[in-house]
């Protein structure tokens, strides 16, 4: 089966959509929110009635279609997923993980969920909590206790840099079954932000996407059904915890087009900055014969591409189904790399202008640094595409 690298029209209206909500509603408000950390941006309430809408009419339109064959390629949620985020990461990251009911958690759930719990949870708000105060990279360390009680699980532990923490309504928490089984007993739980035992115990404040809340969300004898725990309950040891992270085989393409999205923001802004400074980019010279910010400005956009097409393919083997880790990592790291280098690049091409507020320049860079840190930092995306690359397993290659 053979990747087209050129979208197809139905996704036109995914792209008109999205970028128009970017342009007229997250543009408009973003140094607002910029400034006002922790204020909840109410302007995207319509928004998400909005996506939530659209994605039910999707999923209608997709199940109506008839089943590829076996030699079809599929474009499908993972790549609309995929065009969404690049054209609202252009509009403002912050803003984007800010829209209610389309949490990291909400990905979770759609990665590793049964049918009835894809259902269940059809219509909440998930925010996801996996990294903890004695651990940041390895996933695996995870010390969150779910401890069965009858028909449900008890959860105690605490999580920190929870995304929308403080405003979904639940949260998909990594915990482990059974700690003298190492990896392969670390399940997802769907929790409701309600429950008894929940409770936000800090707002962090941070470097950039400041519109997006950053939490610390503690677990004290929480109690949830036990049908709540994602996937299958059984603790695999040859499967280790590949089902939860298969979530991040979905994610990571995610994080990588909102990468994209910023990095074609700031591509544009400098664009901008070097025509009036009277340098335009001509394609139909060598770039060594430009002047030097044009050249420069020619390497990032080719790095950018190179992002961009990492991207697309590692969303399009997810939606066909084709094994993906290392794609997703590779996408991740190249797209997290070069926006950091081009949005700091633009600052400072624009000097004066790119480091003052009265561009969204340096905004644009403060906000680019996570995209090269969350859903996996660039060290271990590179762990993980060295471990892929050379047959090497987690306990071979640390």
């Amino acid at each position: 089966m053979a990747i087209n690298l050129e979208l197809p029209s139905k996704f036109d209206s995914t792209v008109e959509r999205t970028h128009m909500a970017a342009e007229h509603i997250f543009r408009p408000i973003s140094r607002r929110y910029d400034q006002a950390e922790h204020e909840y941006p109410t302007e995207l309430d319509e928004l998400g009635k909005l996506a939530q809408q659209s994605r039910k009419q999707e999923k209608r339109a997709d199940g109506e279609k008839k089943a590829p064959s076996a030699d079809e390629s599929v474009n499908g949620a993972n790549m609309r997923a995929l065009i969404s985020a690049r054209e609202m990461s252009w509009g403002d990251v912050g803003l984007l993980l800010s829209i209610p009911y389309q949490g990291l958690g909400n990905a979770a759930i759609a990665a590793v969920a049964t049918e009835e719990q894809l259902e269940r949870f059809s219509g909440v708000w998930a925010a996801m909590a996996i990294t903890e105060p004695s651990f940041g990279s390895d996933s695996a360390a995870v010390s969150t206790t779910a401890t069965r009680d009858g028909d449900d699980y008890v959860i105690n532990g605490e999580k920190i840099f929870v995304t929308a923490g403080s405003r979904a309504d639940h949260v998909v928490v990594w915990a482990t079954v059974d700690r003298s089984a190492g990896r392969a007993a670390i399940k997802s739980f769907v929790v409701p932000m309600t429950t008894d035992g929940v409770t936000v115990a800090r707002l962090e404040h941070k470097l950039g996407i400041k519109a997006s809340d950053t939490a610390v969300v503690r677990f004290e004898n929480a109690r949830v059904p036990a049908d709540n725990l994602l996937g299958s309950p059984e603790v695999d040891t040859k499967k280790a915890f590949a089902g939860v992270m298969q979530t991040f085989d979905n994610t990571r393409p995610v994080v990588a087009a909102m990468a994209i999205g910023l990095g074609r923001a700031s591509l544009e802004e400098l664009r901008r900055i070097l025509e009036e400074a009277g340098h335009p980019v001509d394609y139909d010279k060598p770039a060594a014969a430009q002047h030097a910010s044009v050249c420069e400005f020619i390497r990032l956009e080719s790095d950018w591409e190179a992002s961009w097409l990492h991207t697309v393919r590692a969303a399009w083997m997810a939606d066909n189904s084709e094994p993906n880790s290392a794609e997703a990592s590779m996408s991740k790291a190249k797209a997290g790399r070069t926006v950091t280098d081009i949005t700091n690049k633009a600052v400072e091409v624009g000097a004066t202008a790119g480091f003052s507020e009265s561009m969204l320049l340096e905004k644009w860079a403060r906000d680019s640094k996570i995209l090269d840190i969350f859903e996996g930092t660039q060290q271990i995306q590179q762990l993980i595409i060295a471990r892929r690359v050379l047959g090497k397993s987690s306990a071979d290659l640390k």
